[in-house]
Parts: structure tokens; sequence; C-alpha cells
């Protein structure tokens, strides 16, 4: 279990489904038309017991014979009572899909705004398969439930009352039989709730880890193929998928004891309304058209007992899916938008500053020590450092993906956590290592970044950029389709659309995480000259491994194991003894290899 999914799971069935509804108030328009509308369904269905003992007490059993005209009045009336019932609920089914759909959608909204609003570290400690669960299969099993579960829940209360109220007025002793036999069930099937509950809990957490083994292995095909894994591959799958189907199984059996255990009391409960039915009408006490409607209405009363494992296995899927999907609508953003709070920067070059920032991943050592850093505005800064020095930790904290543990970074001195998000992502923009595209066609990509840029916005920018010829070689040019995740292109075409996105964004601010790592030479000068052409007039921050970019840069500044050591222009580091000089010292071995 997740730290997301604590506190939800602590909590009640009943208490779960009030707060759910609550959070969805869609789910509550036109309720009481719609309860009305099963109300009236639902007292339809007595017609035909009340019909039977007025035709069998006064059409047949009459001194004078069977009196065709009554019986032919009672039938009629009995047959508009049930086509007016049928049309009640065709119009509760509308009404009930109507609002279910609309509360089901806006729960979707929510949780999906809310999984984007929380931090990269909470994301991270959750498995993206199980986060899109929440959002689709959790929400789906909700969706059954209030649509068919939920549907036949109050149908049968009120199917309940009804039949009570008549078999109340026809024998109350024969009522206090029925409610005899039944009450003890109710109170077992409360319990025993409790237990369905924590089983379909299990059964919602399995399926999130069906999703992420399945998503992995697809996302992943060509490295499992790469390296011939795709047999255990395989058994991890389906070894996910055995785990789902042992623990739906499992739960379900639970559920199913409540079938044979609710037609065994019903069995006993029309057994004891027969005898003593019989008994009372031999005193004089019941006709025997009432006796025939009474078992009539013991079977309407006995009909929801024995739905109820269909309903609870729906209620308990959907409380199981519900404390999920709340489970992250609970969980409180670590980085949150101060919003009409907080301040909006004017345009401008931005100067940036640490001031004593520390940071250390959940449960993990520190990353950072006492960082302090001033970079001035306009001025293009690479950030070296052997791998896990620091030199990322140092851009997200920068970017606001994460906040420090101690110390703040300040803006235009202005600390990081008071900037509204809507001023902070116009500033800063980072271009992530992977540079990740959308399954879209590269005009869609690079407008990310501005989406009210044209065409020829676009075609302006890339021409800026240096990359006209590299766009005029595409064979179908801006509007050629990219893949997922932008597989269509190379690594080094994919880095040159993701800086095309930032350049068209026009940021003050521009932090470059590996703009140049895993391509060819070609490429690399390719995007270098794409580089200088988006970093120009602004402020820019580049992560680098190749040193080229320390070279072209105003200053650098190099960590090692969390702190600043030396900081300076490369000319200068380079011919210091230090860190910088033997990272340098080993980069130029390897190039020269």
């Amino acid at each position: 279990m997740t730290v997301i999914d604590e506190a939800a799971a602590t909590e009640g069935g009943l208490s779960t489904l009030r707060r759910g509804l609550r959070l969805s108030p869609e789910f509550r328009a036109g309720l009481a038309g719609t309860l009305v509308l099963a109300l009236l369904s639902t007292a339809g269905r007595v017609v035909v017991p009340i019909a039977v003992q007025q035709t069998m007490d006064k059409g047949l059993d009459r001194a004078g014979g069977p009196d065709i005209g009554f019986i032919r009045s009672a039938v009629l009336l009995c047959a508009v009572a049930v086509l007016l019932t049928a049309l009640c609920a065709y119009a509760m089914n509308v009404r009930l899909y109507k609002t279910s759909e609309g509360g089901l959608a806006g729960l979707r909204v929510k949780a999906f705004r809310h999984v984007h609003d929380l931090s990269m570290l909470t994301q991270s400690g959750e498995r993206r398969g199980s986060l899109v669960s929440r959002v689709t299969t959790d929400v789906d099993q909700i969706s059954n439930f209030m649509q068919s579960g939920g549907l036949m829940f109050i149908v049968s209360i009120g199917q309940l009352l009804v039949a009570s109220v008549l078999m109340l007025v026809y024998s109350w002793q024969l009522a206090l039989l029925v409610w005899a036999a039944f009450v003890p069930l109710a109170f077992a099937l409360r319990r025993f709730q409790r237990i369905v509950s924590a089983r379909y809990m299990q059964v919602r957490e399995r399926m999130g880890d069906l999703l992420a083994a399945v998503s992995e292995s697809v996302v992943g095909a060509a490295v499992i193929r790469a390296h011939a894994s795709e047999e255990r591959t395989g058994r991890r799958v389906d070894e996910t998928v055995d785990a789902f189907r042992s623990t739906q199984t499992r739960a379900q059996a639970m559920v199913a004891l409540t079938f044979p255990v609710s037609e065994l009391v019903a069995a006993i409960a029309t057994g004891g309304v027969v005898v003593a039915g019989t008994l009372l009408g031999i005193g004089g006490h019941l006709t025997a058209g009432e006796l025939v409607a009474f078992l009539f209405l013991v079977t309407l009363f006995v009909s929801p007992m024995q739905t109820a494992t269909e309903v609870l296995n729906d209620a308990q899927n959907a409380i199981a899916g519900w404390r999920r999907v709340l489970g992250v609508l609970d969980t409180v953003p670590d980085v949150a938008d101060p919003g009409d709070a907080g301040e909006t920067l004017p345009r401008g070059p931005i100067e940036v500053r640490f001031e004593s920032v520390g940071f250390a991943y959940p449960g993990g050592p520190p990353v950072l020590h006492d960082v302090n850093a001033a970079i001035a505005p306009r001025s293009r800064v690479a950030i070296v450092g052997q791998t896990g020095s620091g030199k990322t930790t140092f851009a997200k904290l920068l970017t606001r993906l994460m906040d420090p543990v101690s110390g703040r970074v300040l803006v235009d001195g202005v600390p990081l956590d008071r900037v509204r998000f809507s001023s902070l992502r116009e500033r800063i923009v980072m271009v992530p290592q992977d540079g990740f595209l959308f399954d879209a066609s590269l005009a869609d990509n690079v407008r990310y970044g501005r989406p009210d840029a044209t065409d020829e916005d676009l075609v302006l920018a890339l021409t800026e950029l240096g990359l006209a010829d590299w766009l005029d070689g595409l064979p179908q040019g801006l509007a050629t389709p990219v893949g997922q995740r932008g597989e269509s292109l190379s690594a080094g075409e994919r880095q040159l659309v993701a800086l095309a996105r930032a350049y068209i964004a026009d940021p003050d601010l521009l932090v470059l995480d590996e703009a140049t790592s895993a391509v060819d030479p070609a490429t690399e000068v390719r995007i270098q000259r794409a580089l200088d052409g988006v970093t120009r007039g602004r402020t820019a921050i580049s992560i680098a491994h190749r040193l080229s970019t320390a070279e072209a840069a105003d200053e650098v500044i190099v960590f090692d194991a969390g702190r600043i050591v030396q900081r300076g222009p490369h000319a200068e580091l380079v011919a210091r003894p230090g860190v910088y000089a033997d990272l340098h010292a080993s980069w130029m071995a390897q190039r020269d290899m």
C-alpha cells in the first residue's frame, strides 16, 4: 500500500460513499425526481398481488358464481398499472444514467488534475500504471455501481418498504414472521461487508499492478527485445495477471457465500408463511386470496435480499475504487501553487539566487548541502559535475518541480514558492533530457510551447534556429507525425523539437538538462547551433556532461557531492587544479579515443 492510499484505507464504507458523493455533486442533481420515479416503478410491482387477491376474493369466490366483469376490470387496471410502471422505470434509468455519467466525468477530471498537481516526488513514489488506474478502471468500478448496483439498491429499498407495508396490511403476524427470519441476515451482512471491503481493496491494488506491468512491457518493448528478455517479461506479466485473478476470485468467493444463505432464509420464511397463513386462514383471520397475495409479497421482499450478493459485489468494488480515487484527492501537493495570493513576475531578464539551500529525497541522505549561488540576468551558466553530484536536483529546484528542505530559491528577489505557477511556467522553461514528444504532428508538438502560434510562426522559429533545412527534409514538413513518445524521430531530432518548443514559448530563463547528450557529432553541431538561438538574450542554465557546453558558457558552476566546489569561466577553471580540470581531462581523453 502506498502513502497515497494509507489515509483512505482506514475509512469506513459508508463514510467513503458519503465523501465520494460530496465530491461529485452531479450525482445528487435531480435525485428527488429519480427517487419519486423509483417509488412509482416499485409501487407498480405490488399491483399484481393486489389484483390476484381481489380477483380471488371478490371475483371468483362469490356466492352467485364468478364475476367476469369484475375480473376483466381488475385485469385491465393491472395491465395499465404495469405499463405505467415500465414507463417510470425507463425514465428513472435515463435520469440515473445522465446524473451518474455527469458525476463520474467530474470525478475523473478532478482526479486527473490533482495527479498533475502532485509533485514529481509524489508521482515518482507511485507506479504510473497505478496512477492511471485510479482515473480509469477505479472510476469505472464506481460507474458500474452507480448505474447498476446503485439502481438495484434504490429499487430494492423501495421494494422492501412497499412490500413490508402491504404485508402488514394483510397480516401483521405473518409480516413479523418474515422480518424475524431476515433481520439476523441483515446484521450478518453488515459485519460481512467489512471483510469483503478489505478483499476488494486488494483487488483494486492488484489491478494497478497489472496495468503497470502491461504498460511498462509495451513502452519498453525495444529494450525487452534487445536483451532477449521476452520470456522473463512474459512471466512477470503472467504473475501479475495471476495475482489479480486469485485476489478477485477470493473476493468473489466471499461474496458468493451470501447467496445460498439468503436462499436458505427465504425458503424458511416462505415455509413459515405457508404454515402460519394456513392456520390463520382456518381461524378465519385470513382469506385464500390474502394468503396467495402475501406469498407474492414475500417473493417481492425476498428478491432484494437475494440480489444483495450482486449489489454487495458492485458496492465493495466501488468503495475500493472510491478509496483509491479519494486517496489521490486527499494527498496534499507538497509543491503548491500560491494562486491568487502569489506574485506575478514582470517580463524581463531574470536573476537567480540560491540561499543556503539543502535538499534530501524522502528517506534518503542529503543530496544538496548549503548551496549558495547567484546567477546574473542574461548570463549563460553551465552546471557540471559527476553523476549524483546534485546537478539535476539543482535544476529541479530552480524550476520548482521540488521545494528545498532548507533555505530558499529566489527569482528577481522573490522566493520561488510565492510565485504563481502561471507566471513561473511562463517565465521559466525547462527542456528535459529525454525531449518527450506527444503522439501528434511536429507542428502540434512545437506549438505546445505557445498554443496560439500559427504555422508561419513555427516556420519562422525553426528558421531562426537554423533548422529550415531539417524541416524541408521531413516527409510532410510541419504535418509530419512524430509517433508515440516521438519514436518516429531520432533522439537528436526529438531534442531539436523540444528546443523549438522552448524557443517559441519565449521564456526569460531557460534550463537545459543534458541538451546534447546521446547524439551523434553532426546532430550535436545542429543542436548547438539551435541552442545559440534559443539562449540568446535570456538567462540560460545548462546541465551538461559534454563539456563543450561548458566551454561556450559565460560561467561554469562545478558540483561535487552536493556542494558547489568551483565557479568561474571555463578557461580559468581548466587551468586550475581541481574537480573541473579533472572532469575536463577525462572528457578530452574519451573524445580523442
